[in-house]
């Protein structure tokens, strides 16, 4: 066999040269090592952490809510085995005395451990609350990071001799990340290029918690460029067919990701300043198609006071105002389910891409992202609870009878007033058709109690919902406890975290 001859090579590699081995040169020649500026996207976020001016009393009054609903959440998830099972160190034994707690356990670890437990339990039943826009997700997943480091922190300056820390710096926090989180999701769709959303988690938690643990200015934005270069887990494991108990982990592995980068960029490690619009190598190229990454409106409080809380339904949120109405419709439908021809589901543009699903479901995670599976439930039933999306409920044929004869039908007045943010809506309607040609007139929710809009009646109905979650882990003498603390604004940001979080270790 001849050696192939230099023109014989040159015809093999065109095929693959526009993609990377031959590269055009950028306006920032790649063979110039000179450090450039950082990407001014990062700069900004850097700067919001570390200057912020204080925030409205809505936003910290919305932050309590916050915080005991998510907590709730947590208590509530570690009644499921599925969830139990991810608890505790990495390794069996690797515990640590003056560590981190883990809420409703006996858990005492590191925090970039406890970040992951306490991550994974609020996330575990998707029932925390929620952010949508052009990319979606849930803020309320950044307290596992907040509160382990806080914890950690709070109880080893006691141990110095220092001030702990309060639960008005966990707010602070949990405002601040909700924003960073919420601001980058207002228009950049990650989910368009397959990226999982808990990429958000980790960089929101990543500037958060590295000022928290003391880091400047700079090593906040170095502490964000490392979590931007990350990359982002891939969303198969959210869609048919892949679908799984990741999905209920994934924000949990991100905002303990967040820990372990602030603490390693506290040990020195320096800055990649252009990850995210660097040619080529960057996250803009090499992920996000080109696009770039950008913030849409100037960052304060905006996200937190708008927060969506999913008080009502376990459920994902695109399909909560439909969960609404199918248990509106249940008296008039229980006696006559098998009389059913046909039901419409009207709804937005993102309920129809991410959770409108025909097929045999698999799964728990399958079921509550399925908008016809959280519509027959209701209807059937009259609830819509945790344990629904189990295999013994799951195999009642009326459910998988009942999806069949849905339809979903995109309205475009419901897409546009789903991206319009002052009104942030997510509406669904059902009309239900019987085989003698009647049909009941259409329900229609536009906004979920969990709104802004409807924060009047939701709250009263959210404190309801963490005293029932309370009651799921936690002795009656700490639950009265915690809950003295919680109804009270100035009480609870002036308690010291580490007497707050023992009120909840079993």
């Amino acid at each position: 066999m001849r050696g192939w001859a230099s023109e014989d090579i040159m015809r093999a590699i065109p095929r693959y040269s526009h993609h990377w081995l031959i590269e055009p040169m950028s306006a920032h020649d790649i063979r110039d090592a000179t450090r450039p500026d950082p990407d001014a996207v990062l700069v900004q976020i850097a700067d919001y952490v570390w200057n912020h001016k204080g925030f409205s009393d809505e936003a910290l009054s919305t932050a309590r809510y916050c915080l005991i609903d998510t907590l709730g959440c947590g208590l509530q998830a570690l009644i499921y085995t599925g969830c139990t099972k991810l608890m505790g160190p990495v390794v069996p034994g690797a515990t640590m005395s003056g560590g981190a707690r883990v809420p409703g356990t006996s858990y005492e670890l590191d925090p970039v451990a406890a970040a992951f437990n306490i991550g994974c339990m609020i996330r575990y039943l998707d029932f925390n609350d929620t952010w949508l826009a052009a990319e979606w997700g849930h803020p309320s997943d950044n307290l596992g990071g907040i509160l382990a480091v806080a914890d950690y922190l709070s109880r080893k300056n006691v141990a110095e001799g220092k001030a702990p820390l309060t639960l008005r710096t966990v707010l602070e926090g949990m405002i601040m990340a909700h924003e960073i989180q919420g601001v980058l999701a207002l228009e950049n769709g990650f989910n368009r290029v397959g990226l999982d959303h808990v990429l958000l988690v980790r960089v929101a938690s990543t500037a958060v918690v590295t000022k928290m643990l003391g880091g400047t200015r700079d090593e906040v934005l170095t502490a964000l460029t490392h979590a931007f270069a990350d990359g982002g887990a891939l969303r198969t494991y959210r869609h048919a067919p892949n679908a799984g108990s990741r999905k209920s982990w994934a924000a949990g592995d991100a905002t303990s990701r967040a820990v372990l980068l602030a603490l390693r960029t506290l040990r020195g490690e320096m800055n990649i300043p252009t990850v995210l619009s660097a040619k080529t190598w960057g996250f803009q190229d090499a992920l996000n198609r080109g696009k770039a990454i950008t913030l849409a409106r100037p960052l304060g409080s905006y996200v937190m006071e708008n927060v969506l809380f999913k008080i009502s339904f376990p459920a994902e949120f695109h399909a909560q105002t439909a969960a609404e109405c199918a248990m509106t419709l249940h008296p008039q439908v229980k006696d006559r389910i098998d009389q059913i021809k046909k039901i419409t589901i009207r709804t937005h543009e993102s309920a129809i891409r991410i959770i409108d699903k025909q097929g045999k479901l698999a799964n728990f995670a399958d079921r509550d992202h399925c908008i016809q599976y959280m519509t027959a439930v209701p209807l059937i039933f009259g609830r819509l609870v945790a344990s629904d999306y189990e295999d013994a409920v799951a195999a009642d044929p009326r459910i998988d009878a009942l999806r069949e004869k849905m339809v979903c039908v995109e309205d475009a007045q419901f897409t546009k007033d789903y991206l319009d943010a002052d009104k942030r809506s997510i509406a669904n309607g059902i009309t239900v058709e019987f085989n003698d040609g009647s049909k009941l007139p259409e329900v229609l929710v536009e906004y979920p109690i969990g709104h802004r809009r409807r924060r009047k009646e939701g709250i009263p109905v959210l404190v309801e919902k963490f005293k029932s979650n309370l009651a799921l882990k936690i002795a009656p003498k700490n639950t009265a406890k915690i809950l003295h603390i919680a109804e009270d604004q100035a009480r609870l940001e002036a308690t010291p975290v580490q007497d707050f979080v023992s009120l909840f270790v079993v």
